[in-house]
Formats: C-alpha cells, structure tokens, sequence
C-alpha cells in the first residue's frame, strides 16, 4: 500500500466516525451558524484611541492649536502621514483622516464658519462614530457661537456604519477557532481514552500519514463552516465581499494550519477530553481577548499589544474584515499572511514533533 493510500485510508475513517457521531456534527456545522447569528447581532463595542491621521492644509498656529486640542482627550490617536491618508484607510493604517482646509485660520478670524472634512473608515462602525463623536463636540465646544466650526464628514467602506458587518469578520475567525481546535483535540484525546489511537499507532503507517489524516478531515470542516459564514454574513447581515475570495481561501488555509496545529498540540499533552477541552479553552479564551475582535489592539496597553502578534487570531480577523470590507489585496495584507505562515509552520512542527514522540 502506497503512502496515498494509506493516508485515504485514515482520512476516510476519521470522516465515517465523525459523520456517525451526531452531536459532534451538530458541533461542527450548527452551531457555528446559530453562534454567528447571535453574536453578530448582540455585540457591541466601546474604544478609544483612534488612530486619526491630519491633514493641515492651512499650517497656521490657530489650525495646529485646534488639532492638538482634538487629540488631548486620548479619543484620537495621532498617525503619522506615511502617504495618501485615504491609502492609508484603506491598508487599516488609520480609522479616520482629517482636513484643515487652507485659509482656515483666516475665516475663523473673520468670523466666517470655516469647515473641516472628516473621512472615516466605515468597516468599523463604532471606531468611525467615535472618532466623528470626538471632533463635532469640540468644534460644538468653541466659547464664542459665532466663530463655531462646522464638520463635514464622510464614511468609507460601511456607509450605515452597521455593527454587524464588522462583527460577523471577528465571529467567524473565532467559531473556525473554536470548531478546528478544541473539537479536534478532542477528538484525538477521546481516541486515547478508547485505546483506538494505540492501535492505529503499532500499525507500519509513517508518522507524518497518520498527523495528516487525523487533521485533514477537520480542515476540509474547517472550510466548509468558513463557506457557511460567508453565506449567513452575505444574506443575514448584507455583509460585502470587495476583495479576493482566492485570497480568503488562502489566508482562511493559513490559519487552519495554526489552529488545527494547536489542536494536536494539545491532544498531545492530554491523557483525557476532559484535559483537552481545558487545554483548548485556555488557549482560546486569551486568543479571542487578544485579537482585536472584541476591542482594537490600540485600545490595549502599550505593554500588552506587541504580545498579540503571536496571535493567529488576530492577523485572520484583520484579513477579513480587510478583504471583506475594504477590499484589501495581497500586498496589503503581507505582514498578516507571513504571520500566520511563520506561526503555522511552528506551531505544526512542535506539534508534530510531540505526537511522534507519543508514538514512539
């Protein structure tokens, strides 16, 4: 028997046994669908920090002292130019873009209603109605009525500025998270407890045949319940798809490769499901607070942000809501693929690693 075969073999048995046990398939397919349903409709957002880039047209000592009374409340966070601030929207650099028009200081002396322009990155509807929030009441707070400023703004990518469509992005990273890694761990642990994997492990099959075909049927789920969410996200919630979906595929592949490596990670390291489902929700709860999902990582401490680059969470999440919503393309997104290509490629190995030295 070939090596192809063998590794059918496992694949096809890892299927049946998966397709027979109908509350795991219940699991895997249902309640990820219910689960986005409802977190795409109940969860609410509050940040700070938004990250504002200025555009100072006018360059006058009234336009800077306006600026910097703008950013003093820590609503705001200052960016700085690196290029085209809508560019700069569009690759997730900055939330919100500001323009003091030339002659600003001129006609606030003048008593005229000079008007600065707001551009806001609408796939976050809560960061967008912050930052917007921030700067109407400080031009609304000028002591003398008469020189108050006017705001004009506009809203990129999510005009309704609708929760939902930001949301339903983070839900589904996290529910692929849930449904790769704790239920397989799971899975293999339960063959530990029956005494089934022992069995599989005297066979001849080569090592890395035998990880494969244990992994490959929760990825080929994997991919189905990440078709499943962009179904519900496009006729629940009217969610967009401005970019690649190739380019989905092949981060949503990624990022499988990191969650069904920590899965096997942690089947390793239990001797039962009860140990595996602790295993897999003690890596999965700080994942998800992690990653940007719930609240911006800019929002974190300065001491607590750069540990979130370990997260593969938090890149898939940013990818999503980047091609989904600003339709982001590859070079965009290059720090975010190479994290969860370098963090896939050692999360599987030390995983790989520990199996076999179990099966040894």
């Amino acid at each position: 028997m070939n090596t192809l075969s063998m590794l059918w073999a496992v694949v096809l048995k890892e299927l049946r046994q998966t397709i027979r046990d109908k509350r795991m398939m219940a699991l895997l397919v249902a309640a990820p669908c219910v689960q986005l349903v409802l977190f795409g409709n109940a969860v609410q957002l509050d940040v700070d920090k938004v990250p504002t880039v200025l555009v100072d047209q006018d360059q006058s000592d009234d336009s800077r002292e306006h600026a910097r009374r703008m950013y003093s409340d820590g609503t705001l966070s200052a960016v700085v130019p690196s290029g085209d601030p809508l560019r700069m929207l569009e690759t997730g650099e900055a939330a919100a873009a500001l323009y003091i028009p030339r002659d600003f200081a001129r006609d606030h002396a003048r008593r005229h209603q000079p008007r600065v322009q707001m551009v806001l990155d609408g796939s976050d509807p809560n960061r967008a109605n912050v930052a917007a929030s921030a700067v109407a009441a400080h031009l609304q707070n000028e002591n003398d009525p008469r020189h108050q400023l006017g705001v004009e703004s506009r809203v990129l990518f999510n005009p309704a500025l609708s929760t939902s469509i930001y949301m339903v992005p983070g839900v589904s990273a996290m529910l692929l998270l849930l449904v790769t890694t704790v239920v397989s761990s799971m899975g293999l642990a339960r063959e530990r407890e029956r005494g089934t994997l022992e069995q599989i492990q005297v066979t001849p099959l080569p090592g890395y045949v035998l990880i494969l075909g244990k992994i490959i049927p929760f990825a080929a789920i994997g991919l189905l319940d990440f078709a499943l969410a962009m179904v519900v996200g496009a006729y629940g919630f009217d969610m967009p798809m401005r970019g690649s979906f190739a380019l989905l595929l092949l981060a949503t592949t990624l990022y499988l490769t990191n969650t069904l490596g920590a899965g096997l990670l942690i089947a390793s390291l239990s001797s039962s499901q009860q140990q595996a489902f602790m295993g897999g929700f003690l890596f999965m709860l700080p994942a998800a607070l992690l990653s940007g999902i719930m609240t911006p990582v800019r929002s974190m401490p300065s001491w607590l942000s750069p540990v979130t680059v370990v997260n593969p969470l938090r890149h898939y999440a940013e990818i999503l809501r980047a091609v989904l919503l600003r339709g982001a393309n590859a070079s965009d997104l290059a720090f975010q693929l190479g994290a969860l290509a370098v963090l896939g490629v050692v999360i599987c190995g030390f995983a790989g690693l520990k199996f076999r030295q179990q099966q040894g």
